[in-house]
């Protein structure tokens, strides 16, 4: 059976041993034809001289600066030898038969551009019972009014519910296999997020230029984020607000964004102001405005709209 080269793409910042986690599952994989290329966005601290030593045989590369989520990934991209890219955050652990049920979904669908394995929380982050919590086996599409999605099956315990493959139309950044045809008609992922959202606008762009994007549920890693993480972090706040804009102004039709706008103004933008003050979450509140705000200055306020609908 033919097995196409896969490169193994994934990005370090400031957590070298939780990357060679990672790595460590990676050297189980029962697909034996991939490289591993491990990206350091500008750590300061922890410095990646860990992976190196212990994975030798891994292609480092290392920037001066942070350059995001879809930055760094690109300069991963940038180098890969391989046919698809598998693209997996470095807190995810992987199962030994991942790639092998993944890559078959391109064969079945040949318009197939991305295929998402199911992610499931670690049972470090959460469980239930001992049994691993649902992420993500798929998205629902982005409502094209409110900028609003839900992710199927989060939360819920993994009892095998979900076995067939099913199209989606977007894929989780967290752990991703594109195929190279796919980037070289729809470009490199998105730089402008930095963080949040980036894949589902390169996910718009590979649907538009013809391709599908998958689910495959017998594939499955295991995400070290808990569940928790980042609810207090007024960083997240910010980048979700501004990028959940950023995104209508790119893809959504002229009337979509229209609506979107009114909604935001006279519904979202109220009600989270008086809920950070409800709350007492000032610095969340500051981080909402901030978010809204960085597209009124006047380096960001031209509406570069790249959907001609």
């Amino acid at each position: 059976m033919k097995q196409p080269l896969v490169s193994v793409i994934t990005v370090n910042y400031n957590q070298p041993a939780l990357t060679c986690e990672l790595l460590a599952s990676v050297k189980k994989l029962q697909y034996s034809n991939y490289e591993v290329i491990v990206v350091d966005n500008g750590s300061r601290i922890n410095p990646p001289d860990i992976i190196k030593q212990n994975y030798p045989e891994v292609q480092l590369i290392c920037s001066n600066t942070n350059l995001g989520f879809a930055g760094g990934n690109n300069l991963g991209i940038r180098a890969a030898r391989g046919e698809y890219l598998f693209l997996v955050n470095n807190d995810v652990e992987l199962n030994p038969d991942v790639l092998d049920n993944l890559l078959p979904v391109f064969e079945r669908h040949r318009n197939a551009g991305v295929v998402c394995p199911k992610i499931c929380y670690h049972l470090s982050a959460a469980s239930k019972n001992g049994i691993p919590l649902i992420q993500y086996v798929g998205y629902t599409q982005v409502n094209p009014y409110t900028a609003r999605n839900t992710t199927i099956g989060e939360y819920e315990p993994d009892q095998g519910q979900y076995t067939n493959v099913a199209q989606t139309p977007y894929a989780h950044g967290a752990a991703m296999l594109i195929s190279r045809a796919a980037i070289e008609k729809a470009g490199l992922m998105p730089e402008d997020y930095f963080l949040y959202y980036e894949e589902l606008d390169w996910c718009e762009q590979i649907r538009r230029m013809g391709f599908s994007i998958w689910v495959e549920p017998k594939a499955a890693v295991y995400h070290k984020e808990s569940m928790s993480v980042g609810k207090t972090n007024p960083l997240k706040t910010y980048f979700l607000t501004r990028n959940r804009i950023l995104f209508m102004r790119r893809n959504a039709g002229k009337w979509q964004l229209a609506v979107f706008l009114l909604f935001f103004t006279f519904v979202t933008l109220p009600k989270n102001i008086v809920v950070y003050i409800v709350k007492r979450q000032y610095a969340h509140l500051q981080s909402f405005l901030q978010g809204v705000l960085w597209h009124l200055s006047s380096k960001k306020n031209t509406f570069y709209n790249i959907n001609p609908a």
